[in-house]
């Protein structure tokens, strides 16, 4: 007999995801078929927790699989299924070609010092 997929009253339970430096939050929440990832965090009670989350600079993710890359669908396209983990990605505060230029500098001003 094969796993039941959502509850009779064709709603499933997901989780959303999101990380700070310091902390996580993990929420489990039961939403209707057909819910958007989108929709399940506007409905999940994170945004109200986290005033500082912008949707419209943060990226959406099922998994590490971000929405709307690599012919992933969009977060509001995406239509969630029973156990997905919705995840909410902050943005970069640095290009990751910038943190590595500032790390070579740093690492070269430290080897230029001891060599004086």
């Amino acid at each position: 007999m094969g796993k039941a997929v959502g509850n009779i009253d064709s709603s499933i339970n997901i989780e959303v995801a999101y990380a700070m430096p310091e902390s996580q939050v993990l929420l489990d929440i039961t939403v209707p078929l057909g819910t958007t990832a989108m929709q399940a965090v506007e409905q999940s009670g994170v945004l109200q927790q986290f005033p500082e989350i912008d949707l419209a600079t943060s990226k959406l993710g099922i998994f590490a699989r971000v929405l709307g890359t690599q012919g992933t669908p969009e977060p509001n396209m995406y239509e969630l299924r029973e156990g997905d983990r919705v995840e909410i990605y902050r943005p970069l505060i640095l290009d990751p070609k910038e943190i590595r230029r500032r790390r070579a500098e740093t690492a070269r001003k430290k080897k230029d010092a001891s060599e004086s």
